[in-house]
């Protein structure tokens, strides 16, 4: 690729290119943020931002209808949850517009002597975003709104897929009234996104994606001393034990399983069923897989197509090696271009490589437990710790396996409740950081001690 494109996946045409940036437009970008907070972290109040990201909040939902059309053209989601997404965005954005005093105000501290201390919450400067293909308003909300109001700048490099959707989002944050700086897109090279984390100038850096980028880009911070947040992989366990309606369970499996084509980071892609309900659960499951309807994401169908060919591939690659090492195959495993259908493993063993491996894209594993314990054990058996779902009717049950689960979110009989108040992240190789509620507020800030004698 030598640039940024526009491709439908649901073809394979490419709809637009832009050239990746020269380094000048790098130096610019770098120079123009660290500018901006110099005036923007020192001459607005917090007040005055917040009223500034409540106009990006109000432009997201303007400008809805068009925005979700970029998503889809940019990444193929089914047009609806492009819909939601954008939605989302606007809810995240007006949250942090809307608690601009619980993110910038002081905390009194205790103290043993006399006089006062106070934690102040302030911005530490300009930062860098690294930002996936798919939720490219949602992934840039969270990061970029809390931000802002701390009075901290932001670069962005989104994903090579999304040229239109992350000049969209500048284009808003121009349109709101920011002055130039705040927020700058880029259209980066890796090696370039490599550059401005280790200039001097940027003081952190958030990345979401692979742990191969998250590695990569975590090397380079560490060694120029740079905060770094990671949110990257998962592989969520889906753990069924008890249940008065497997019906309704199955149901709410494979649409968080299905949701924006099986591309969620913290979609459940393990499920892990109770050996009274297992039978009936693969079944059902595999039946409601199956029924999905496949199609370009305009026609708003339940799933469409993987972000790319090569994303597919990469599906189909690993669904075909976990057979060949004696996985069963429910149904599904087949693609066509970069659709791929619904596919259902069974039978996986920790000797399969499927065993370890994320699965990003309308694909499951289903396994048999016999006990809580061992349900638990499975769950953890696992490098990754982003999200967890637990469902059974005995709450005291619920609490024991929440408590138990090496993640850094659980879900109890409930699906697809993320909430702009809710932190999102994960432990293990899922990453470092949350994101969303007031928890983001604290990843980029300086929490200065001011100690005052009597």
């Amino acid at each position: 690729m030598s640039g940024y494109a526009v491709t439908n996946p649901s073809t394979g045409e490419v709809l637009a290119e832009y050239p990746f940036a020269t380094d000048a437009q790098v130096e610019a970008a770098i120079a123009a943020a660290d500018s901006a907070y110099r005036s923007w972290a020192r001459t607005t109040s917090p007040e005055a931002r917040a009223a500034l990201v409540r106009k990006v909040a109000q432009l997201h939902r303007e400008r809805l209808d068009e925005l979700a059309a970029i998503a889809v053209r940019e990444m193929g989601k089914p047009l609806s949850h492009a819909t939601g997404e954008v939605e989302f965005a606007a809810d995240i954005t007006e949250y942090y517009a809307d608690n601009w005093e619980k993110i910038t105000g002081d905390t009194p501290l205790e103290i043993l002597g006399e006089g006062t201390a106070v934690i102040r919450r302030g911005p530490i400067g300009a930062l860098l975003g690294i930002m996936p293909w798919n939720f490219p308003y949602y992934q840039v909300a969270r990061f970029a709104a809390p931000n802002v109001v701390l009075g901290n700048t932001i670069i962005l490099k989104h994903d090579p897929h999304c040229p239109e959707s992350s000049a969209a989002m500048a284009q808003m944050y121009a349109d709101a009234g920011f002055p130039e700086g705040v927020f700058v897109n880029l259209y980066a090279t890796n090696e370039q996104a490599a550059s401005i984390v280790a200039d001097r100038r940027v003081h952190g850096v958030s990345v979401t994606g692979s742990e191969r980028a998250g590695a990569a880009v975590a090397a380079v911070a560490g060694a120029n001393l740079k905060k770094v947040a990671l949110e990257l992989g998962g592989s969520d366990p889906f753990i069924v034990l008890s249940t008065d309606d497997l019906g309704a369970v199955v149901d709410q499996a494979v649409e968080a399983r299905l949701d924006n084509s099986g591309q969620s980071c913290n979609a459940p892609k393990r499920f892990i069923v109770i050996e009274a309900l297992y039978d009936d659960f693969v079944a059902k499951f595999a039946e409601a897989m199956d029924a999905a309807v496949m199609a370009d994401g305009f026609e708003d169908p339940t799933i469409g197509p993987l972000s790319s060919d090569l994303a597919a591939e990469r599906l189909e690659g690993q669904v075909n090696r976990a057979v060949a090492q004696g996985a069963t195959l429910v149904t599904g495993g087949t693609r066509d271009g970069a659709f791929f259908r619904p596919t259902v493993l069974t039978n996986v063993t920790p000797e399969m490589d499927v065993f370890r491996e994320e699965l990003f894209g309308p694909a499951s594993v289903i396994y048999k437990v016999a006990s809580e314990r061992e349900a638990v054990d499975l769950a953890n058996a696992t490098d990754y710790g982003l999200g967890s779902y637990v469902y059974t009717t005995d709450p005291a049950q619920a609490e024991r396996v929440a408590e138990a689960i090496d993640a850094g979110m659980v879900y109890v009989n409930c699906v697809l409740q993320d909430s702009p108040e809710l932190p999102f992240g994960g432990v293990k190789r899922s990453g470092t950081s949350r994101e969303m509620g007031l928890l983001a507020a604290d990843e980029f800030v300086n929490k200065k001690l001011i100690r005052t004698a009597p």
